[in-house]
């Protein structure tokens, strides 16, 4: 019969157990040693210790820690070092826990349990003390405790790569930004949980301010091809505990601080800067990270399929997509932490407040955060603006204005205001102050409690109850209203920023272009080895300008979400806007009430910027409600006593030029302009305001500003006279407004289509000039290199002109053509009959007089010159004019005309009708008109001779006519207008306008 085993009691069980797990016997001579790890040691002295004090030499939970200490402090053969021994030992006391669970009695099975927990509860606590203290035990180094940590990574913490490992079990981090740290490394389940859970702030600061240390190094100057996804998950891992929330904000490095603090400063020592660095676009040379996205996605890009292109785009989308909901997350356990929330609005006030000058057109990389930064940071704000940017917006009221002057924590006062100067600001806030010195003001918490809510209760209503303070105490406003705030101010500085910067690189990448074109025709016609030079420099400038231009267009324009939030945001802006001036409702107030006379100028600037960027990217406005938008700029657009900048109302314009149904490719827009009650009524009205109000604008370039302006306007206006109902409202427009805003619009458009027109034929001729001396070849090549190249570049630049003003002249006189139609009156009022006859007479002469010949062009439709087009909307303006002209007063004007005037230029013209097919009746009431015309010639030279000479005292000395008026003997009044900055000396005629220039200041005579 074979021997029975004997069984093990508990006491031997437990030591079993507790020897696997801290691989420590002590028993010299163990049963199965020929079995047994080689890692285990034999602590001699506390053997012999335990031994005297008359203890079994068994391992037990009261022996444990003794046994641990001893473990730790001594030195044996082939022992592990302290940190990875102790990660063993809590593996092992898991296993032995899974082992642990198949007991049969549930006695001994607890009690095993709590000794195998108690061993890892342990485990951890030594983890800390030696990850704080490591001088503590043997082997203390800590740079040796991990030696399967990947050689990349330079931490010095051996906790780090159990993070990585943590964060990226289970999750595929392919492509761009890998796996990469902490590789080969397995960190023991459940360990960092009950390592950041259970213990006290001080044992565990340190050994995250080590932690956050050495994440901020593993992305400086990463870039979205690199690496970061790791760490941005560490780092989330580790502010999901309330410790390591605390730990992080009170980190030195939370918020730098010393002398030279700039914004650049903050981006690059700051523990949140490196991770918000992380970007697509390139940065200056110092700071330039790596792998370059330009270079690895984009170079050789006219060469590389489609596919791969949009492969990458998808893929640095996709990538920088991570970053921005990693980043909102990190930010949001720290707001949502009441301990922690004020340091984070303190970190990006701070972030914001040094990167003021960001706002420049010049900015300076050494002190401003980059670029990717602030993009990136729009992408957050925007993300933790989510929650109120409901399409009810209800959380509106919220916002209060006085936060702008009232605010410690952010440095609006100084921003250029809407209306407001700063003077007028400052007064108005003294005012205020003084009022609520006076008692005037509730100042107990449950007044404003009261106050707000009765507020809130009101449509459409904007709290207007500034935060009242105790003496030394900050103001205070509710998060919603602070992080509004905020975000406008992130995103002028960000988005908004890199908006402008990439038009500016567009224009660069355009103006190369230009000057390559025209330095490989150069080297055509004369080949040198400077021009090869010069080209060779340039296209090696191009790829790295298509290189950042696709960059921009990876993180930015290919992100249809990013533009859609920040369109949501500018939405609730424009609608709190309105709310300060009462709400959408026309007309506005007689005077502009100072809580939105004194708000930022950018709030609306930036708006109607992201508008413009947005509409001229495909499907970027599908799906957003562009109404409030609307609303916004008919509103304002023609309001200079509410937004004072003549270059912002124009914006608007512009705003509303992209938004044509054909231009905008999206069906959001058509209803913006045929079906929208604010627009049925005012759009038109305030078109015409602006392009009168556009002509002076107070900058130095007004002059030239004011045709890109009425360009917008023309275009809207050619538009919007195809809509029968706004057609309409134009002619109601007309008849009401005949003396005021109508006669002055029909008055600079005349102005302007002359100038136009009359540069564009002038410029014709010097170019036609030019095109003889370069196609006489000989002559040509006699000349020096650098006298063709210069002769060259004019060349092309007198091209683009006539092109432009060509362009301009066409919209101006095509506007005459088709409101003349229908809108006659205005034209043949008395102060305006003559300088409309006066015009038509210019321009006819023009196209079929004796010089029509030498405006012949090779190729005429380059320059936008159409004679034959531009030939028969003329004459139609003189049939129009005379169809309607009851009075019979328009034959006469015409043939007043002493500069331009000639009866055969009709017959002339009618020849040449016939020839480019026009309509015939069109030439039949051309023709009569000129006989007309010829008759009322005929009658004032009869008039004249039986008249005799007139008296000086009746004669316009300018003109040398007879005033037929007392009305035009008031016209007469010279009307001087100083237009100071007028660059050239400009001297043109019309029949009633006199332009010249005396020592820079333009003066326009008013003439009968």
């Amino acid at each position: 019969m074979a021997t029975q085993k004997p069984q093990r009691t508990p006491e031997e069980i437990e030591d079993i157990i507790l020897r696997k797990i801290f691989l420590v016997t002590l028993k010299e001579n163990p049963e199965n040693s020929s079995t047994s790890d080689p890692r285990v040691v034999y602590p001699e002295m506390t053997a012999a210790e335990i031994l005297s004090e008359g203890k079994s030499l068994l391992l037990s939970r009261d022996l444990m820690e003794r046994v641990l200490i001893d473990r730790l402090s001594g030195e044996f053969p082939n022992s592990e070092p302290p940190f990875n021994y102790l990660i063993g030992c809590y593996k092992r006391a898991h296993e032995e826990i899974k082992k642990i669970s198949n007991m049969k009695y549930q006695t001994l099975r607890s009690e095993m349990e709590c000794a195998a927990k108690q061993a890892k509860k342990l485990a951890v606590s030594y983890v800390r003390i030696h990850l704080g203290n490591p001088e503590l035990f043997s082997n203390g180094n800590l740079r040796d405790s991990n030696p399967k940590a990947s050689s990349s990574l330079s931490s010095n913490s051996p906790l780090l790569p159990l993070v990585f490992a943590e964060v990226s079990s289970g999750v595929m981090l392919g492509g761009f930004g890998g796996n990469e740290f902490g590789s080969g490394v397995d960190c023991p389940p459940g360990f960092l949980e009950e390592f950041f859970k259970d213990s006290d702030f001080d044992t565990l600061d340190p050994i995250l301010k080590g932690l956050y240390e050495d994440l901020r190094g593993s992305v400086l100057k990463v870039s979205a091809l690199g690496n970061f996804q790791q760490p941005l998950r560490a780092l989330l891992y580790l502010v999901s505990f309330p410790v390591g929330v605390k730990s992080l904000v009170n980190h030195p490095w939370w918020i730098p601080k010393g002398r030279y603090l700039n914004g650049r400063v903050i981006e690059m020592t700051s523990i949140l800067g490196p991770f918000f660095h992380v970007s697509a676009f390139p940065d200056h040379t110092i700071f330039k990270s790596q792998p370059d996205v330009g270079q690895q996605c984009f170079s050789d890009a006219s060469t590389r399929r489609a596919a791969d292109l949009l492969s990458s785009f998808t893929s640095i989308k996709a990538v920088m997509n991570n970053l921005y909901d990693g980043l909102a997350e990190v930010l949001l356990y720290l707001l949502k932490n009441t301990e922690t929330r004020e340091s984070v609005l303190e970190y990006l006030a701070e972030v914001i407040n040094k990167n003021a000058s960001r706002a420049h057109i010049q900015v300076d990389p050494l002190s401003c955060a980059s670029s990717g930064m602030f993009v990136n940071l729009s992408a957050v704000m925007l993300r933790l603006s989510e929650p109120f940017l409901d399409a009810n917006l209800t959380k509106k009221d919220k916002i209060d204005p006085s936060y702008v002057f009232y605010n410690n924590r952010l440095d609006l006062r100084g921003l250029t205001a809407l209306y407001a100067t700063s003077e007028e600001v400052a007064e108005w806030i003294n005012k205020d102050n003084l009022v609520k010195t006076d008692g005037s003001r509730p100042h107990g918490d449950d007044e404003i409690r009261l106050l707000q809510s009765q507020e809130a209760t009101s449509s459409g209503s904007t709290l207007n109850v500034k935060p009242t303070t105790s003496s030394g105490e900050k103001a205070k406003y509710p998060f919603i209203c602070e992080c509004f705030f905020m975000t406008a101010r992130v995103l002028n500085l960000g988005l908004l920023k890199a908006f402008s910067d990439f038009k500016h690189l567009v224009q660069d990448i355009s103006r190369c272009e230009d000057t390559l074109a025209t330095l490989k025709a150069m080297q055509g016609q004369a080949p040198s080895p400077q021009l090869e030079l010069d080209i060779s420099r340039l296209e090696k400038e191009m790829e790295l300008y298509s290189q950042e231009k696709f960059c921009y267009e990876a993180q930015i324009l290919r992100d249809g979400a990013f533009i859609q939030h920040a369109l949501s945001f500018y939405r609730l802006m424009v609608v709190w806007l309105v709310g300060l001036v009462g709400g959408f409702k026309m007309p506005l107030p007689s005077t502009c009430p100072m809580e939105f006379a004194s708000m930022p100028e950018h709030f609306v600037e930036d708006a109607m910027e992201l508008l413009i960027f947005a509409s001229r990217i495909p499907k970027a406005l599908d799906g957003v409600l562009l109404d409030d938008f609307m609303n916004f700029i008919i509103m304002f657009m023609a309001s200079p006593q509410f937004i004072k900048n003549p270059y912002l109302r124009a914006k608007m314009v512009e705003v509303l030029n992209c938004w044509m149904p054909l231009r905008s490719g999206s069906s959001a827009t058509s209803t913006l302009f045929e079906g929208h009650q604010l627009s049925l009524e005012y759009l038109v009205r305030n078109l015409l305001k602006v392009y009168v109000d556009i002509e002076f604008t107070g900058s130095h370039t007004q002059f030239y500003d004011k045709f890109n302006i009425r360009h917008n306007i023309a275009e809207l206006l050619d538009y919007l006279w195809q809509v029968p109902s706004h057609r309409n409202a134009w002619k109601q427009i007309a008849k009401e407004e005949e003396k005021g805003v109508y006669l002055n619009f029909l008055n600079f458009l005349i102005n302007d289509s002359i100038y136009l027109l009359d540069e564009s034929l002038n410029k014709i001729l010097e170019l036609k000039e030019l095109e003889v001396e370069m196609s006489n070849t000989v002559e040509w090549e006699r000349r020096p290199a650098q006298e063709r190249q210069e002769r060259t570049r004019l060349f092309h630049s007198q091209e683009n002109i006539i092109r432009i003003d060509m362009k301009l002249a066409n919209e101006g006189v095509s506007m005459l053509a088709f409101t003349s139609e229908q809108i006659t009156a205005p034209f043949l009022l008395p102060e305006m009959v003559e300088r409309v006859a006066s015009m038509l007479n210019y321009f006819l002469l023009q196209l079929v007089g004796p010089q029509r010949k030498s405006l012949t062009l090779k190729d005429p439709e380059k320059y936008e010159f159409r004679p034959k087009e531009l030939l028969k909307q003329i004459v139609r303006i003189y049939v129009h004019l005379a169809r309607g002209d009851a009075k019979n007063i328009f034959p006469a004007a015409i043939s007043s005309d002493g500069r331009s005037y000639n009866e055969q230029l009709f017959s002339a013209a009618a020849d040449i009708l016939r020839r480019i097919g026009e309509d015939g009746r069109i030439i039949q009431d051309f023709i009569e008109l000129g006989a007309k015309a010829k008759a009322a010639a005929s009658e004032a030279m009869d008039t004249e001779a039986v008249l005799g000479d007139i008296p000086d005292e009746f004669l316009d000395p300018i003109q040398v006519c007879l005033f037929t008026s007392c009305q035009n003997l008031k016209l007469f009044l010279l009307v001087i207008f100083q237009l100071r900055y007028f660059v050239s000396s400009v001297l043109f005629f019309s029949s009633s306008f006199l332009y010249k220039t005396f020592n820079g200041v333009l003066h326009i005579a008013y003439i009968c």
